[in-house]
């Protein structure tokens, strides 16, 4: 049924859930899954070579908090295939979705916490609507 699965995650404790239903599909459907990570891009970075060692460095924190998350709740025989693309978290998860052949999308409907929460929730509604594949919203 399910050949490839996304779970976006932006590395909270909040998402650990959704991952856990993540997995646990994979595991189920013998599917590949792909963890996405997404580094937003705040205004003016990117314009010099300091906002450029900022990205890696949060590139970097992306890759280890999805590292962390994959080997607390991957079952040892799911293969994990971790990625962190930069830019807007909605438009990167659909375009990603396109991009990979996803047939399944797994996703917390809360982020790290206060206004993050309400705009990772908006980012769920957003893949909700615009994602050409189905999407499982995990509330916590």
């Amino acid at each position: 049924m399910y050949e490839t699965i996304l779970f976006p995650t932006d590395g909270s404790e909040a998402t650990t859930s959704a991952a856990t239903h993540a997995f646990s599909h994979a595991e189920r459907y013998d599917a590949a899954i792909h963890v996405l990570s997404i580094v937003e891009l705040a205004s003016g970075l990117g314009t010099a070579g300091r906002d450029e060692a900022e990205l890696a460095e949060r590139r970097t924190e992306r890759v280890s908090a999805a590292e962390k998350i994959v080997s607390k709740t991957a079952p040892d025989d799911v293969e994990a295939t971790i990625a962190v693309e930069v830019g807007s978290p909605a438009r990167v998860i659909t375009e990603y979705v396109d991009d990979n052949d996803i047939d399944l999308v797994v996703m917390s409907t809360k982020g790290r916490s206060g206004a993050e929460r309400i705009v990772f929730g908006s980012i769920t509604d957003e893949v909700v609507r615009h994602a050409n594949a189905p999407v499982l919203a995990v509330r916590r």
